[in-house]
Formats: structure tokens, C-alpha cells, sequence
């Protein structure tokens, strides 16, 4: 018996204004079928499910890209980067979808980025290569720095700390994107010194509920406008010991 994933091609519409075709819907249930597999192996994820990972692994990751799923985004083919795509969540969706972008898929664990190398060849992903690595150390370095329109993060600690990140990453005028659960008034007091530091500005955060279990998630949505200070990202570790 093979799980199969609803099609959802209304709540796609509705929610996103978009809908898979007929390849792209095949991407994701073979996505689905691997990453079933990889799980024996790899605690990959708790989200088996077919209509829980529709939602909190398909929709989810292609909510926060709303805004590149509009005809009207440019540059025409922009590039990405994932960090800490764990299991390829969100990289793999987006780059599903929007078939005319670059993304890298950055994780530290090298087993995971195998798994994913192995998930880019059977979906026959070309635009999509892996990075073994930590943010702190890529971000340094000449060939990531500054060289991305978009980067994604998935809740990982303080969202300053995904600030910290993201925006060394990004060229002038690039947006990143923090995926959230919840989210405080709080948090955005605490973000905006932060993001200031960093040459960023926070451009919007977005309240959201998922169309099937009604949960409350949140996309901070951060503008690259000036240069980042040379010394971010801080050394491995000391951004979320010590968050800005």
C-alpha cells in the first residue's frame, strides 16, 4: 500500500493562488515516498502522515515563498539558499515549484545532505546543489557572502539569531525569509535592534493559519539594505549563546 498524498489542488489555489501541475504533484509524492524511506534510517521526521506532511512540510514550505509565487517578483531567476534544510524542508518544495531558481541546501550534518543528494537525482532537481557546512563558517566565505536574493530559514532559536545567518548571505536589496510557529510583540522589539546591526531592516511579519489543522504560523520577512558588518556571523556557537 503506497501512502498517497492529497491533491488539494482548491486549498492550493485558495490559500496561494497557485497549483501543482502534473509533474510537480508527482515531485511531491515521490519527495513523500523518500523521505518514508529515509526516515528508517534517519530520524528525518515525526510527520508521516500524508495530510500532516502535505500541510506542514508542502504548504508550509511554500507559504513563506508567496511572494515568488506572484508573476510580478523579480529577479527572473533568483538564487536561494536553504539553511539548516534538515530534511529539505523548505528547499525542496520551493525549488519544485518555482522551477526557474537556484537554491542551495546547506546543513551541517553530512548524512542528511547525502540523503538529499540522493532526493535532488530520482526528482531529477539540476538547479538544486548541497552544502555541508555551518552558517557561521559560509557566511564568511567569498563565494556565499553576499551572493544570494533569497534565503530561507526554518525556526532554529531567536530569530535575530537567524538574522545573523541569514543576511551576511545576502546581495543588496535580497530578502530573507524565517519561517515561525508563534511570534511576539516581544520578539520584534528584540528582532529590530538586530536586524539593524546587521545592515537588515524588517520588512513585514505575516500571521497565518494552515488550512487543515488550523495552526497559527508566523513568516518574518527581513530586506538586505546596507553592507553587513564584517564580523558577522559571529564564530560557530556564539550566535545563539549570545544572541544580538
Amino acid at each position: 500500500m503506497t501512502n498517497l498524498l492529497p491533491e488539494m489542488a482548491e486549498i492550493w489555489q485558495q490559500t496561494l493562488n497557485w497549483q501543482p501541475n502534473v509533474q510537480q504533484q508527482a515531485q511531491f509524492q515521490r519527495l513523500y515516498e523518500l523521505i518514508l524511506e529515509g526516515n528508517r534510517q534517519l530520524n528525518l521526521t515525526r510527520i508521516t502522515d500524508p495530510q500532516e506532511f502535505w500541510e506542514k512540510h508542502l504548504w508550509d514550505s511554500l507559504r513563506g515563498i508567496a511572494p515568488l509565487l506572484s508573476a510580478n517578483f523579480s529577479p527572473d531567476s533568483p538564487a536561494l539558499i536553504d539553511i539548516g534544510t534538515g530534511a529539505g524542508f523548505p528547499g525542496i518544495p520551493v525549488i519544485i515549484t518555482v522551477p526557474n531558481c537556484t537554491i542551495n541546501l546547506l546543513d551541517s550534518t553530512r548524512k542528511k545532505i547525502s540523503f538529499i543528494d540522493n532526493i535532488l537525482t530520482e526528482l531529477a532537481l539540476a538547479n538544486a546543489k548541497t552544502l555541508v557546512g555551518r552558517a557561521e563558517e559560509i557566511g564568511h566565505h567569498p563565494q556565499h557572502r553576499q551572493a544570494y536574493d533569497i534565503a530561507l530559514i526554518r525556526a532554529v532559536g531567536p530569530a535575530s539569531v537567524c538574522a545573523e545567518y541569514t543576511l551576511p548571505l545576502l546581495k543588496q536589496g535580497g530578502l530573507a525569509i524565517i519561517y515561525r510557529g508563534n511570534w511576539t510583540e516581544d520578539e520584534t522589539t528584540a528582532l529590530q535592534n538586530a536586524v539593524k546591526e546587521l545592515g537588515g531592516a524588517i520588512e513585514s511579519i505575516e500571521q497565518f493559519t494552515t488550512p487543515l489543522s488550523h495552526s497559527i504560523r508566523h513568516c518574518v520577512y527581513l530586506r538586505k539594505v546596507g553592507t553587513t558588518p564584517v564580523q558577522f556571523p559571529r564564530a560557530i556557537g556564539v550566535p545563539t549563546q549570545k544572541p544580538l
